[in-house]
């Protein structure tokens, strides 16, 4: 009876294990590990959206026309007036 009871307990701890490793969730999707160093220009950039806070780095994502993905530190004054911009032009 005992010998069943630590197999099952095994097989139950196996399971955990197996479930916490394969588990989808590994982390986020988009991060900025560097930051693009030039300016964008407004009119090239049709939406934006900040990285998840698991990232290392706070960043802003700048998406193209052309659905091209530009890292951009969101700090800086020419980022803030992208952001803005298109904030304002979304309502």
């Amino acid at each position: 009876m005992k010998t069943s009871h630590i197999f099952l307990l095994c097989i139950l701890g196996a399971a955990l294990l197996y479930s916490v490793i394969c588990s989808n969730e590994v982390g986020p999707d988009d991060c900025c590990f560097k930051f693009y160093p030039r300016r964008v220009k407004k009119n090239l950039i049709h939406s934006y959206y900040m990285t998840d806070y698991r990232c290392p780095k706070t960043g802003a994502i700048l998406v193209t026309q052309k659905s091209r993905h530009i890292c951009a530190d969101p700090n800086l004054s020419w980022v803030e007036n992208i952001m803005k911009s298109v904030d304002e032009s979304s309502f």
